[in-house]
């Protein structure tokens, strides 16, 4: 394994928005980078990530176990409930010595049991927890590191352009920080499509913001709502996702988690509609980029309100 993590080889494993973002900000720096998605496995969906890749110099494998075989740094960049299948994909393949970075919004347990696959394989697991949105600060988000060998893999990620610090070297610290948080990130998303979406339908949106701003002033609610409901809209299916990983970690503290499980579904709710075009075809340069949220919460009342 090289010591210059420049020379490293990196291998991604998921091509959502995450990985994009990662392997067009390495390949700038030219770092040699090969990526996976299941969803090169399906020809509808196959297109706009093998032209992402060509156009950015992304060398693309047939699975998860030919991204490890070949790299010193593997980056788990998937869907939460993927977490721990995408470690055991991996076993057999992982050369020893080489880090394995869990990027994904998973419980501290689902963390401890991927961690377990790539340890007994002879890989250096690392736990991820992404603590902002990731578009706005691309490779330098704020990224909390966890696990024995988080001190050996930060230094080396930070030369890469990474914004990485240790959070713990015991498993699931940082993950717990991340799922707690996103209690309140995804909770807050949730509530504000729900109340804002329901004032719509009694005409008392305006006075509802209005209300807002008095108590919290520091905090523009239009432009909140409005980035709150694209986010959502476009990614509510892995938001849901994650959510159900915050809610195991709740119960894991023997919690009831009445909060997380009611967010799941009304990030879940919104992604079925977005599924089913309510928005806009998904990839169409109009979807989720509404500036008003009103236009959305209009088209997610004539849903419910539709006559069949």
């Amino acid at each position: 394994m090289q010591t210059d993590p420049k020379q490293w080889r990196v291998g991604l494993i998921g091509c959502g928005e995450v990985g994009r973002i990662l392997a067009e900000d390495l390949r700038v720096q030219g770092i040699a980078v090969s990526a996976y998605d299941l969803k090169l496995d399906n020809a509808a969906t196959a297109t706009p990530l093998r032209d992402h890749a060509v156009q950015h110099g992304v060398v693309l494998r047939d699975s998860s176990a030919e991204v490890a075989a070949g790299a010193d740094l593997i980056i788990s960049a998937v869907t939460a409930s993927q977490t721990v299948s995408v470690a055991d994909a991996c076993l057999g393949s992982v050369q020893p010595g080489s880090f394995f970075l869990d990027f994904n919004s998973a419980s501290p347990g689902a963390k401890q049991r991927a961690a377990a696959a790539i340890d007994a394989a002879g890989g250096r697991y690392v736990e991820g927890a992404v603590m902002t949105s990731i578009p706005p600060h691309r490779i330098r988000v704020p990224l909390l590191l966890g696990g024995v060998h988080a001190n050996a893999l930060c230094q080396p990620l930070n030369t890469l352009g990474f914004a990485a610090k240790v959070a713990s070297e015991t498993l699931g610290v940082a993950s717990a920080t991340k799922m707690c948080r996103s209690v309140m990130i995804k909770g807050l998303e949730a509530m504000v499509i729900e109340s804002f979406t329901t004032a719509r339908h009694y005409g008392v949106e305006d006075a509802v913001v209005a209300s807002l701003y008095e108590t919290f002033p520091g905090i523009d609610w239009e432009k909140q709502a409005a980035y709150f409901f694209q986010r959502v809209i476009e990614h509510g299916r892995r938001r849901s996702e994650e959510v159900r990983e915050v809610a195991e970690t709740v119960c894991d503290a023997g919690l009831t988690p009445w909060s997380a499980s009611g967010t799941a579904e009304r990030q879940a709710w919104v992604a079925d509609l977005a599924d089913r075009g309510v928005f806009g075809h998904k990839g169409s340069p109009e979807f989720a980029r509404s500036a008003d949220w009103r236009l959305e919460a209009d088209r997610m009342l004539a849903q419910v309100n539709r006559k069949e």
